[in-house]
């Protein structure tokens, strides 16, 4: 926020009551920024100050807009830093690799142009690697990870993988899409929810949902080597997660506190945005996490 911004917040009083709503309103809805990473421009939010944050990294074909239901929550404990990831939302779209490496280096770009030196990271679904790969690139970076119904460990073999892929690969990807993201929708997901998803998937180019995908098949990123940091993992019960998943989880993060929601799809957040809240910032609260 800019000197003038915060004075005029601060003393909205001396303006007219609509203009100092409006600036109101534009602090409530962050500072909209943009980074590049080589030649690519990378969208993101910042709500607040500070040298550490709370980072949200959403999820295959998604944005930053799938928080928006915790940004007012959250940015009350903490810095909240919320991103485009390249492909994706208003960050560029160019026809490269999307690995999950890239999208570790353009998250740490955004902390670099940020100015945060310390972060939370908070991953859905495929954020949940990405956020891993950014612990591997930037450690000392690293404070904790959030993962929110995301794979530490391989979610199908190299056959079961190019089957997931397929339908991606052909003209009626929109429909296998769009199909897929509504199965994954819980109970308790509201129809403006599901609308943002369905919109942030249409807007998302064939060339990057493709090759994300391939990013998700890379074998690399699943290694085993451990998470030496404080994780929060939340999982949806209904996903059907192996019997076996809290060890598998904690083979590779041995300071691990796993919550698993009844009754929740795969956008938890969206569908328990109250619930999800609450847990985050107990799991920051715990381990003296992003204090102010």
């Amino acid at each position: 926020m800019t000197n003038r911004l915060l004075v005029a917040v601060l003393f909205g009083a001396l303006l007219p009551a609509d203009a100092a709503a409006q600036l109101q309103a534009r602090a409530a809805d962050g500072e909209s920024r943009y980074t590049s990473l080589e030649k690519t421009r990378i969208h993101y939010k910042s709500y607040g100050k500070g040298s550490e944050a709370l980072v949200l990294i959403h999820g295959w074909s998604c944005n930053l807009d799938n928080w928006r239901d915790q940004i007012p929550d959250l940015a009350k404990r903490a810095r909240i830093i919320a991103l485009d990831l390249p492909g994706h939302g208003q960050s560029d779209k160019p026809q490269l690799t999307y690995s999950m490496d890239l999208f570790a280096r353009a998250v740490e770009a955004v902390l670099r142009d940020a100015d945060v030196r310390g972060a939370v990271l908070v991953g859905h679904s495929m954020g949940t690697p990405v956020a891993r790969q950014f612990y591997r690139r930037y450690p000392d970076k690293t404070l904790g990870i959030v993962v929110v119904d995301g794979p530490l460990t391989p979610f199908a073999d190299k056959q079961g993988m190019e089957a997931f892929m397929a339908p991606f690969r052909g003209p009626n990807y929109q429909e296998a899409g769009l199909g897929m993201l509504a199965a994954m929708a819980g109970p308790g997901m509201p129809a403006e929810g599901k609308e943002r998803i369905q919109t942030s998937f249409l807007n998302t180019p064939q060339h990057v949902l493709l090759s994300a995908i391939e990013g998700l098949a890379d074998e690399s990123i699943w290694t085993p080597d451990p998470i030496n940091v404080p994780v929060l993992a939340i999982l949806a019960e209904s996903r059907a997660y192996p019997a076996d998943i809290e060890q598998r989880v904690r083979s590779v993060t041995p300071k691990l506190e796993l919550l698993m929601w009844d009754g929740a799809g795969h956008f938890l957040m969206m569908e328990h945005p109250k619930r999800f809240n609450d847990a985050v910032i107990a799991f920051l609260n715990k381990n003296g996490l992003l204090k102010r």
